[in-house]
């Protein structure tokens, strides 16, 4: 009987059912199988809620990435780096590069930036005599690109996960974000000399003027970075002060946002928080089971029989996130895969910090990974285009990544020099 309700539980997933239900009904089955109550999930549930004071950030941050979202910011910045970095070989590339980056990092999802910016930067890249197949895989790949830079959810939600400092996992991510957009903005440089796409002449004059409009939007990443490390503000406090800042320049500054328009954003991106949260308690029964059926231990002790090097086990477990980053979206991924991953790693010396970076590196990857990476999906219905299309224009970007991955990886000093230089607690 219970392998049959497995193999139910198992169909329901590939058929398409929701994620916690899925999650919740293998935590139900491991509990009863152990002859647990079931209302010991609602315990665990309400105990590990209670114990996590950051996760009320998670609205916060969500509800100013919709703010930004919904105005006119997108078309601020593009108009902003263009001036800036327009002059470049591959400048409106990198110009793609950076804005998705930026959005992403507030928006936390990476499908938002794909429907945001596609439409205004694909034309433009295609115009501008680009080949298309690589300005669909630049963005496609560019959509998750900011996962890594605060006020990124993701992060915030690993950090809540593994009880690892959001402190030092937002600065640890800084340099591995810029060092993955150098890459690809190398690789556009390339491709922008070899398709002999027209560079556009620097302007001071337009810098000032590009300035000038997107100066409250560029602000915000200042606040966020001085404000948490200047030790100002708690994160808390941050992300309250997001919302507001937010909403005052949307609405009364640019007034890109109706005040009648508020609600229906909010309800909205309240709709997000909400599977989140849904998932993260379905998440927290199940990882409760496997904690008490000693999973992780019996894991453990497979891989140390059979990996001895660390080197190894990294690649294995780079793999692993990779299938898994395509399969699920990133939040479920954390949700399901920390509490287990987290012992073994340690057992292997990686610092949890550098685990952070690496775990969400290849998420981020992931969401462009054929056959079913979440991006190709999104990119396919926003630009018209066959999926296999978007599987073959993506190729080139995903080695790219693969192979700062390997950087991010093998270097742990990229992640956590930042947090042991300034001593970031």
């Amino acid at each position: 009987m219970t392998i049959l309700i497995v193999i139910l539980i198992t169909i329901m997933a590939i058929m398409g059912a929701p994620i916690f239900v899925v999650i919740s009904a293998f935590a139900m089955v491991g509990f009863y199988l152990t002859e647990v109550p079931l209302a010991a999930i609602i315990v665990d549930v309400y105990s590990n809620f209670s114990s996590q004071p950051l996760l009320y950030t998670i609205p916060l941050f969500t509800f100013a990435g919709y703010i930004l979202a919904e105005s006119k910011t997108s078309i601020r910045l593009v108009n902003f780096s263009r001036a800036v970095l327009g002059w470049l070989p591959g400048g409106l590339a990198i110009v793609a590069l950076c804005t998705c980056a930026f959005f992403t990092a507030f928006t936390g999802a990476s499908g938002v930036t794909i429907i945001a910016l596609g439409g205004l930067l694909y034309p433009s890249l295609i115009k501008e005599k680009y080949p298309e197949n690589f300005s669909l895989g630049l963005l496609t790949s560019s959509g998750s690109l900011g996962l890594l830079f605060p006020p990124s959810l993701p992060i915030i939600l690993f950090g809540v996960v593994s009880e690892t400092s959001i402190n030092q996992l937002f600065a640890a991510g800084l340099i591995p974000g810029i060092f993955l957009i150098i890459i690809l903005s190398l690789y556009s440089i390339f491709i922008g000399k070899r398709a002999s796409v027209p560079k556009k002449k620097f302007s001071l004059l337009e810098v000032f003027k590009a300035v000038n409009e997107a100066k409250w939007e560029l602000l915000i990443p200042a606040i966020v970075v001085v404000g948490i490390y200047g030790g100002f503000f708690t994160l808390g406090e941050i992300a309250s002060i997001t919302v507001a800042y937010a909403l005052i320049i949307e609405v009364f500054i640019h007034k890109d946002i109706k005040i009648v328009a508020i609600p229906s954003i909010m309800k909205r991106s309240m709709i997000l928080v909400g599977g989140i949260l849904i998932i993260l308690g379905s998440a927290y029964g199940l990882t409760n089971y496997m904690i008490d059926a000693e999973i992780p231990m019996i894991i453990l002790d497979f891989m140390q029989r059979h990996i001895t090097s660390k080197v190894v086990f990294l690649l294995t477990l780079n793999i692993f996130l990779l299938i898994v980053g395509c399969v699920l979206d990133i939040f479920s991924a954390i949700l399901v895969t920390v509490p287990l991953i987290l012992p073994i790693a340690a057992s292997y010396g990686i610092n949890p910090v550098h685990l952070g970076i690496i775990f969400l590196t290849n998420l981020e990857i992931g969401y462009s990974t054929p056959p079913v990476g979440m991006n190709l999906f999104i990119s396919s219905f926003r630009f018209n285009k066959p999926v296999l299309s978007l599987y073959r224009a993506t190729i080139p970007f995903l080695i790219m990544l693969f192979i700062a991955l390997m950087f991010i990886t093998y270097l742990p000093q990229l992640s956590l020099w930042l947090v042991e230089h300034f001593n970031i607690k």
